[in-house]
């Protein structure tokens, strides 16, 4: 996971994106942050991690009925046929067992999006690979496929799926044929009514989907209603026309005449298609898109037993003012509450959303306080070590601060919680920050980076200058901070 990230932040410094895609990137992230998100994941995207998309599951059943799968544009009524045929639905329930049921491994673009802060997904693919992904990022999942599990809530969930056309755990209840279709807005009516509220109230992005797929037209046909009063604007992703094997000028024309209509006609569910030249290029997207975000979350990291030549009250007062700084710029905060430093964050960050609640968020503070005594089978430095792994990669920025804490014997040394938390967001991609005049780990973090700035700062080496002039500001904070609200604006700018 660790070099994933790391190759993902190298990789989207060097993309540049069309204006389309940059509007739709820099809207998306303020979704995000409103906690307004939802992904609405089709065949393409477990296509990717190895699984069959209907053309392929529904290959030897056409066969069967001596038909042909490249013939067939209607795969929904294939199925039909194929029920019709044997009076059951047995030997396409087997197909589903026999190909969803083998485990895959996730793509990119579901770690990407399984490190985002998003709520809802939808989907109408029976595989568990959403789910499974989530349950690694260490979110509580709670998955609704059947009509009954939409009344419950799973205690403390982070994420709901909705499964609207099944699960391979039961696919004797999979949607699969025309009539099932047919009746889907009466059969599964509960699902129809979530799915309009959160159309209405979120903003969804479509991965996997052709558009072109018969059992989303049926869905949407039924939705159409709700869609006209819909003011919200979603995104798809949708790979342009080009020319194939045995296409002429005016075959590939026609093509793209149909798909200009085709997105056209997305427009009336208030769906924006975003053209891409390869699937490839919806990794790259999200790249960007998970980099930008990660960059509004700033992990600081940092313990104080003494602060060296800072005096005491000053310190405090330095980690309070910057804490209130950042949840005043819009930025989220990301904490381990470590000795001292931890509390002062806290307090000046609470501090200020409480003095505007409307206009700044408790969701603007994650605090992840250290377990510090054993009750369980796992030692200490395992339980920090998940922890860090937890907290860490929710940010893009990690800023450092004082590090030192009394050893046994009562001496003060440097922190290596401190220095742990250097190495993981560096194995992370985090930008690093540290504040040098604070001495102790943020000093030797400060001497490393300084030393290897294409190692730490590829593409962004102004950094190193801007960290230079923050360390020869003295213990002056409120210069300090100034400076450093000014180069995170800078980066994210």
């Amino acid at each position: 996971m660790s070099k994933e990230f790391k190759l993902a932040q190298q990789m989207a410094l060097k993309k540049i994106f069309n204006n389309e895609i940059e509007a739709f990137i820099k809207d998306f992230i303020h979704d995000l942050a409103e906690n307004n998100v939802a992904i609405f994941a089709g065949a393409g995207m477990s296509k990717a991690a190895g699984y069959v998309d209907w053309c392929e599951l529904l290959c030897d059943i056409a066969t069967e009925l001596g038909l042909s799968v490249d013939k067939e544009h209607d795969l929904i009524s294939l199925a039909q046929f194929h029920e019709n045929e044997n009076n059951s639905r047995a030997g396409i329930i087997k197909k589903i067992l026999r190909e969803f049921s083998c485990q895959a491994e996730p793509t990119e673009n579901h770690n990407i999006l399984a490190q985002l802060p998003i709520s809802t997904y939808w989907t109408t693919n029976y595989d568990t690979l959403l789910e499974d992904t989530l349950k690694a990022a260490y979110k509580i999942v709670d998955v609704k496929h059947h009509n009954d599990q939409l009344a419950n809530t799973r205690p403390k969930r982070d994420v709901v799926v909705y499964k609207m056309h099944g699960d391979v755990q039961s696919p004797d209840e999979a949607i699969l044929t025309k009539s099932q279709y047919e009746r889907y807005y009466r059969t599964h009516e509960p699902f129809i009514t979530a799915l309009s509220g959160d159309l209405v109230s979120k903003t969804f992005l479509f991965i996997g989907f052709s558009f072109k797929d018969p059992n989303l037209d049926y869905v949407f046909s039924r939705l159409n209603l709700h869609f006209g009063k819909i003011p919200k604007r979603h995104y798809c992703f949708i790979k342009r026309e080009a020319k194939e094997s045995g296409d002429t000028d005016d075959s590939l024309k026609y093509k793209q005449r149909r798909q200009d209509l085709r997105i056209s006609d997305l427009k009336r569910y208030g769906i924006k298609g975003l053209l891409i030249d390869d699937y490839s290029e919806i990794t790259e997207i999200l790249r960007e898109l998970a980099s930008r975000f990660r960059k509004r979350t700033i992990f600081i990291s940092g313990s104080a037993e003494e602060f060296g030549n800072w005096e005491r009250e000053d310190a405090l007062k330095f980690i309070h003012v910057l804490s209130k700084k950042l949840i005043q710029n819009d930025y989220r905060i990301v904490t381990g509450f470590g000795l001292n430093v931890g509390s002062a964050i806290i307090n000046g960050a609470i501090e200020t959303i409480h003095e505007n609640p409307s206009r700044y968020s408790e969701d603007q503070l994650v605090m992840r306080p250290f377990p510090q005594i054993e009750t369980g089978e796992k030692k200490l430095p395992e339980l920090w070590k998940e922890y860090r792994h937890m907290m860490i990669p929710l940010a893009g920025i990690s800023v450092f601060l004082f590090g030192n804490k009394k050893d046994t014997n009562g001496k003060i040394v440097i922190a290596d919680g401190v220095l742990k938390e250097f190495e993981i967001s560096n194995s992370y991609g985090l930008i690093p920050i540290p504040i040098a005049s604070t001495e102790y780990a943020a000093k030797e973090i400060f001497n490393e980076v300084i030393a290897d700035e294409n190692k730490h700062f590829e593409g962004e080496e102004w950094i190193v200058n801007r960290l230079k002039t923050i360390e020869s500001i003295d213990k002056k904070w409120d210069s300090i901070i100034d400076e450093l609200i000014s180069l995170l604006n800078q980066l994210n700018n």
